[in-house]
């Protein structure tokens, strides 16, 4: 059965692109040549912040030994700042960027890199459940979880080298205690999150050996991602302190209000674009959801209490890739029957591809945006 449906693919992606290849009208997107460029998004002053993953894992690959560069390059400056100024020993041999300095002419060369191919040979690994011929919303945001799980994991198994001191493959708390330039820098990688307390780092600890594997680091890093009861526990607690302006353990209707109901309500509503309501009409629904959650009826809100929300105050991946599948069939199903087809994905392939890029008949740059970010 695997056999025949890779025959039918490999016979539907031939017609395609023999039909492409034929057509006398190019589709707009390909009116004018764009380079593709790699990205650099990954935040290192703010590892919380959240940007779209590649879709292509040719790609992301690329772009993920970049950032390694980058964030090695960032850490040697902050850990031994001796070694990278210009009067330090060997400092001229330092690498720079010349494994990437030709990573954009490569992207770009139809012989090595061809966009066209590339989506023909993505597709039926996409189109998984079930294969039959189309990429469903479901199956484009299991993609790109896919993907980002990827990157996730990789950037904790690069901090757990940093901080796995002995390399016994896990970390302790003591190991993972912040550096002196963590600590006079609390805008950097995540210390004013609470990141470097304790009883976070207990909640992490699945197994309560006082020692995180690479799973419970990954958890560590990443709570919103966690199914751990001990570790989403931790987030609701977080959360009352966070917003217990009147310091009485509980989280009272205003605390509620004026903060956490704006991000259940961004979650819950697919457009996000009712900031314009005003205070009066959004009142009503927030206190229909507060007595919904106040199971005691004491009319505070507990961390048990919180619970039933805490994965819309902190988004999972999921619900990231979710919205990057939104935005893909909404640009790219050129039909609107909800989902996508070879044909319309061959037809935008820059939907895909999100990149800057520069126009060979103008002088003007202009950039890309993708609306989900």
């Amino acid at each position: 059965m695997g056999k025949v449906s890779a025959i039918i693919y490999i016979a539907v992606a031939l017609l395609i692109l023999f039909l492409i290849s034929h057509s006398p009208k190019k589709h707009p997107n390909h009116s004018r040549h764009r380079r593709l460029k790699l990205r650099s998004s990954f935040s290192f002053s703010n590892p919380t912040h959240h940007e779209p993953v590649a879709f292509d894992p040719l790609v992301a690959d690329i772009e993920r030994r970049r950032e390694d560069r980058q964030w090695e390059k960032q850490y040697l400056e902050h850990t031994h700042p001796e070694l990278v100024n210009d009067h330090a020993p060997g400092h001229e041999s330092q690498p720079e960027w010349e494994d990437f300095m030709n990573a954009e002419d490569y992207l770009n060369d139809e012989d090595k890199f061809n966009v066209t191919n590339r989506l023909v040979m993505l597709f039926p690994k996409i189109d998984a459940d079930p294969a039959d011929g189309f990429v469903t919303e479901n199956e484009l945001t299991e993609w790109h979880l896919q993907q980002a799980a990827k990157e996730v994991l990789h950037r904790s198994m690069r901090e757990m080298e940093v901080h796995d001191k002995n390399h016994d493959g896990f970390v302790s708390f003591a190991e993972y205690e912040p550096p002196s330039w963590v600590k006079n820098d609390n805008n950097s990688f995540g210390y004013d999150m609470g990141w470097w307390k304790e009883e976070h780092f207990n909640a992490s600890d699945v197994n309560g050996d006082g020692l995180l594997n690479i799973t419970e680091f990954n958890d560590f890093l990443h709570p919103s991602d966690s199914e751990s009861p001990k570790l989403l526990h931790w987030l609701c607690k977080e959360e009352v302190r966070e917003r217990d302006t009147d310091r009485d353990g509980k989280v009272n209707f205003d605390e509620f209000f004026h903060g956490l109901f704006d991000l259940v309500r961004n979650y819950d509503e697919e457009d996000h674009n009712s900031s314009h309501l005003s205070h009066d009409s959004l009142e009503s629904p927030a206190r229909r959801l507060f007595s919904q959650l106040d199971k005691d009826g004491d009319r505070l809100l507990s961390e048990e209490e919180l619970l039933p929300i805490i994965g819309k105050i902190h988004p999972s991946e999921r619900y990231y890739a979710k919205q990057q599948a939104d935005y893909i069939i909404s640009q790219a199903d050129s039909d609107k029957d909800g989902r996508l087809s070879l044909l319309e994905m061959i037809e935008n392939p820059y939907v895909f591809y999100s990149a800057i890029f520069s126009e060979d008949e103008d002088d003007d740059d202009y950039e890309y945006h993708d609306e989900f970010r």
